[in-house]
């Protein structure tokens, strides 16, 4: 056999796998498999040691204990997900927004349940985007997202954020621009995380919410723009008002998606997250769903279920609450106590959620590649870069002055002495570089 027909072939992969990079999060994933020991303010994992293993324990016997029960959890249900589910989320949904389900536009035949919010967001994507057509995102904005359009082939332009979230006036500024030249047919959504947003922990604020439905509508011809409301982090709400959603101002159901998840409220292993959208636009996700997996997990969907009517993911979630928010006042009191003084260094003060996002001075290099990370992990203290969650402005350029930090999964004794190492590490890294002020977000 000769030596070309032995050697291994290239494979044809299609152009949407090629468009597919690594997560960069993997990276950051493997840094700390391999040093167990190093203080995590990186990952966006909820607490372990708040996981509410006994109520699930509860939850599962009672519902195998009962035979019938039992199988109908054990047996594949609807595409769409279990009716009983998707009716404790529509009154869920009520009780959040305080709207009836009328007056919000929607009914469970309008909900989808998905595996995680996550794969709502990618079936979304795969329903509405071609290669070429345009969605509208915060800079910065949750860098999974993105890189599933990216995946999807999509291009991605973007506004500022300030205190209030997303700036909808650049919204309003960047559709009339692309009216100009032709091109507002391509843009199918504006995604938002519209609570405590990823990676900055900012909020969108109540007068942005409408008037940025008002926009899409507005700029919406032959094809509707769709905003897509991310509230993954919405029931995490630590002190401050509980807004509405984006789309209890859309009582058609035409313009507006709104996904919500078990995830963090309650517990990722769950795997389980609801989506309310549009009539038209929930039967092609149903059948692109339908050809990926005919439905979540139904064992899931029947603990999630339990859980709402039990009371046991209420109390989750209030529990929930109360930590993370002693583990947020941690993080910003240690970063007020060791960050170095009149360096020109901020962060975001969130009022819900898990991250708080800090800004350096210019000269600062917080990517990868950059000696304040390497210094970082030398001490025993990891973060996520910054320059994730940007997408390149005209000249390819990302800030590269920012990082995030997560007090999700750090335990609470850990967090100032992680913060205090970060303090060390950058109180180095200034020695030597110009201070200059800290940029906006």
């Amino acid at each position: 056999m000769s030596a070309n027909a032995s050697s291994p072939k290239g494979l044809g992969l299609s152009a949407k796998a090629r468009r597919t990079g690594q997560p960069p999060i993997s990276y950051l994933m493997a840094v700390v498999v391999a040093n167990p020991k190093l203080i995590n303010l990186a990952a966006g994992f909820v607490d372990p040691l708040t996981l509410p293993v006994e109520p699930v324990r509860q939850i599962t016997q009672n519902l195998l204990a009962d035979t019938g029960r039992g199988r109908a959890a054990l047996q594949y249900d609807t595409t769409q997900g279990l009716a009983g589910l998707r009716r404790a989320a529509v009154e869920h949904l009520e009780k959040l927004d305080g709207k009836s389900a009328a007056e919000l536009g929607i009914s469970e035949r309008d909900l989808v349940i998905t595996t995680g919010s996550q794969q709502a967001l990618y079936l979304i994507g795969d329903v509405l985007i071609d290669p070429g057509d345009i969605v509208i995102t915060a800079n910065p904005c949750y860098f999974v997202f993105t890189g599933t359009l990216a995946s999807l082939g999509a291009k991605v332009l973007t506004v500022p954020m300030d205190e209030q979230g997303m700036d909808v006036e650049a919204v309003d500024r960047l559709l009339a621009r692309l009216a100009e030249q032709g091109l507002l047919e391509k843009v199918k959504l504006i995604y938002t995380t519209s609570y405590y947003q990823n990676p900055t922990g900012l909020t969108l604020s109540l007068p942005r919410r409408s008037r940025l439905l008002e926009i899409a509508k507005t700029f919406s011809g032959k094809r509707r723009i769709i905003v897509l409301e991310d509230a993954a982090y919405r029931e995490l709400r630590y002190d401050g008002p509980a807004l509405p959603s984006i789309k209890s101002f859309d009582p058609q159901n035409q313009y507006t998606v709104l996904t919500q998840t078990f995830s963090k409220p309650f517990a990722p292993g769950l795997k389980t997250g609801y989506t309310a959208m549009p009539a038209d636009l929930l039967e092609a996700v149903m059948h692109q769903k339908g050809n990926h997996d005919f439905g979540s997990s139904n064992l899931a969907q029947h603990i999630a279920l339990e859980a709402m009517l039990s009371g046991a993911y209420e109390r989750q979630a209030r529990l929930l609450c109360d930590s993370y928010r002693r583990k947020r006042d941690a993080m910003l009191e240690a970063l007020q106590r060791h960050m170095p003084s009149s360096a020109g260094i901020g962060w975001t003060r969130p009022a819900g959620g898990l991250y708080v996002w800090v800004t350096w001075p210019e000269a600062i290099d917080t990517s990868r590649g950059g000696r304040l990370f390497e210094s970082c992990i030398d001490r025993g203290v990891i973060y996520v870069p910054g320059d994730y969650c940007f997408q390149p402005d005209e000249k390819g350029r990302v800030p590269k002055n920012h990082m995030r930090l997560s007090f999700g999964q750090v335990s609470a004794e850990q967090i100032e002495p992680g913060v205090q190492r970060l303090a060390q590490a950058a109180a180095s890294c200034l020695a030597t570089s110009n201070q200059q002020p800290a940029t906006s977000l």
